[in-house]
């Protein structure tokens, strides 16, 4: 892992390049045909793995298989990225991070006869630099979704209960939203995929979101395959105002905060088509809504109703009771090919997002996107796709900014908003283990914001190259 005081060096990323050089030409010393032998419940286990392409299913000792049998499961996903910024941006510069997330469930149906009751745990190592956005764009949307501060971190930790025959689900513990609320289907192809805009830019700490979470808990209703209705209370906060970004709050995931304000979010979602034997094209369709009980500080206005940068006023942020927002997702399948699955053929997807102007910065966020996977004969685990993020700066942000341009005299950027694109090809090398190029494009990063240089000039737009490695166990 790199030291703080490596960060964007060439010394600091050579170590560390040649680590994954080594890991990934092993990979492919030892990736002789497994040892036939049956393969363990997968449970939590990511499919597809690369233990198909080990020696021994990468089991040798049927310790795995074993532990499986009896509803213990585990895996581990590593993913690596080199992402070089050639124009715009904060710096024109090439960075290396990575994750390492470690999962753990168990069923205690198997384990101890409590049917219906699961457990999961999973933590991140995270290494190399901090990410592309807070050193090479310095913008609003997501530009790699594993990006954060170099540590180790607890994720989430919890108890679920099912009930009345799988229909319904407790689950409560340390939780994250952003693997069940606000998600696509389909968006997850793509490294800049996350959490939106919004609301990530609209709740304390960007809310229980990666890297962070806090506790909660969900119930999930499901009165028939294709329909569920989820609810979520988490703590409002995941780690707090100690004076410094909130990944260095909570630096470990470990605080388990509990006195916050919450933060509530609920979902109804209607999908079709999803089995493997059906032939239909596959979609799907999420309408939710969130509050948040804290107070939120005004976009434009002071508590004395005058202007933030006038001189003549306070400087106070008017202080505003909760914070809402509602959204879609939308998912369909355009071709589903002969015997293909729910995840092949050209699938399209969108995400919008909305949340009140007078105290959010991005009041309105739109992406969407196509996959094109399974296309190609010779290579049928290939997929390529394009996407976009646009980020909707509120007509409250830039009132201030105009107000700042009357008071000042400083003819500084009008924030408006940030627009990236996305192009990714993913290429299989063995089942369980993809490589990504990736190309993006960030127009007006920040919003359109002041650049380090001059308060006059905008940070420039950007162009980021990026080569992804994912390999799952």
């Amino acid at each position: 892992m790199l030291g703080r005081g490596e960060v964007g060096t060439t010394q600091g990323r050579r170590p560390a390049l040649r680590r994954a050089m080594r890991a990934s030409l092993l990979l492919l010393a030892i990736g002789s045909p497994a040892i036939a032998q049956d393969a363990p419940p997968p449970g939590v286990a990511p499919q597809p793995t690369i233990a198909t392409s080990l020696p021994a299913n990468g089991d040798p000792f049927r310790t795995r298989h074993w532990l499986a049998e009896r509803g213990v499961t585990f895996g581990f996903i590593h993913t690596t990225e080199l992402l070089s910024n050639v124009k715009g941006g904060l710096a024109r510069k090439t960075i290396f991070d990575g994750k390492l997330e470690a999962m753990l469930g168990i069923d205690f149906g198997r384990l101890a006869g409590l049917d219906g009751l699961n457990f999961y745990a999973n933590g991140f190592q995270l290494h190399g630099n901090p990410g592309p956005n807070r050193m090479l764009v310095g913008g609003l949307n997501t530009v790699s979704n594993i990006e954060a501060l170099p540590t180790t971190r607890l994720s989430e930790i919890w108890l679920e209960q099912q009930l009345f025959d799988g229909k319904a689900s407790i689950r409560a513990g340390q939780l994250v939203s952003d693997t069940e609320f606000l998600v696509s289907q389909y968006f997850n192809f793509f490294i800049s995929s996350d959490w939106p805009t919004n609301p990530k830019t609209g709740i304390p700490s960007g809310g229980p979101a990666y890297p962070l979470s806090t506790p909660g808990i969900r119930l999930k209703i499901d009165p028939s395959p294709q329909a569920s209705a989820l609810l979520a209370v988490f703590n409002g906060d995941p780690a707090g105002q100690c004076g410094f970004e909130a990944e260095q709050c909570n630096r470990h995931g470990l605080n388990f905060r509990v006195k916050d304000p919450p933060y509530v979010v609920g979902e109804l979602q209607y999908r079709y088509n999803q089995d493997a034997a059906a032939t239909g094209l596959a979609g799907g369709v999420r309408l939710g809504a969130w509050h948040h009980f804290d107070r939120f500080e005004h976009q434009r206005f002071a508590s004395d109703g005058l202007s933030l940068a006038d001189p003549l006023g306070s400087g106070i942020p008017h202080r505003l009771r909760g914070n809402d927002g509602i959204y879609a997702v939308f998912d369909q399948q355009l071709y589903r090919p002969p015997g293909g699955d729910a995840n092949s053929g050209v699938m399209v997807f969108s995400r919008a997002a909305y949340s009140p102007p007078d105290r959010n910065v991005v009041d309105f966020y739109l992406d969407g996107g196509i996959i094109f996977a399974g296309l190609n004969p010779s290579r049928p685990a290939d997929a390529f796709g394009a996407s976009f993020l646009y980020a909707h700066i509120s007509k409250h942000a830039r009132a201030l900014d105009l107000d700042t341009r009357l008071f000042t005299g400083v003819p500084i950027p009008l924030r408006d908003y940030e627009l990236s694109f996305d192009l990714s090809y993913s290429a299989t090398i063995v089942p369980g283990w993809t490589v990504q190029p990736n190309l993006q494009v960030i127009l007006h990063p920040g919003g359109h914001v002041p650049s380090a240089a001059s308060p006059i000039e905008p940070v420039r737009n950007a162009v980021v190259l990026g080569l992804r490695s994912t390999m799952r166990y």
